[in-house]
């Protein structure tokens, strides 16, 4: 059984920002050699998130919109979480879009249905965050 992890680190510009790893993620399955096996992709902070989806600029666009209507940043006295930091918000639309993904690896490539990518979400940008990308099988 072969495995290998890494860490992909990300400081986003901007407080809330969907990146397309996909590219990165199969980097990792080439060097790790695995070619039938399982690849997880684990965001490692509670205002961040890993999904899958299609890498379309309007769809990503809605996304946005669309969190935003159901976990609103402001006002922030809503949310009871906001002592320290203003970032209930992104504890929330965390928890909508996901901690982690898994996909299978067939022939040594992630195995996508159509349109398929992986994307890290960020909620509460502007520091350093990152993503496990742990590849185990043969």
């Amino acid at each position: 059984m072969k495995t290998l992890w890494e860490y992909l680190w990300f400081e986003t510009k901007n407080r809330m920002e969907f990146i397309n790893i996909t590219a990165q993620v199969q980097d990792i399955i080439n060097r790790s050699g695995v070619k039938e096996g399982l690849c997880l992709v684990n965001a490692m902070h509670i205002t961040a998130s890993v999904f899958i989806n299609d890498d379309e600029r309007g769809l990503l666009g809605d996304f946005m919109k669309w969190l935003e209507k159901i976990a609103p940043h402001e006002p922030v006295s809503q949310y009871a979480h906001n002592t320290f930091e203003d970032n209930a918000d992104a504890h929330l639309k965390r928890q909508i879009m996901g901690r982690e993904v898994v996909v299978a690896v067939t022939e040594g490539k992630l195995d996508f249905g159509p349109w398929e990518q992986i994307f890290y979400g960020e909620f509460d940008g502007r520091r350093k965050k990152r993503v496990l990308v742990k590849v185990i099988g043969e």
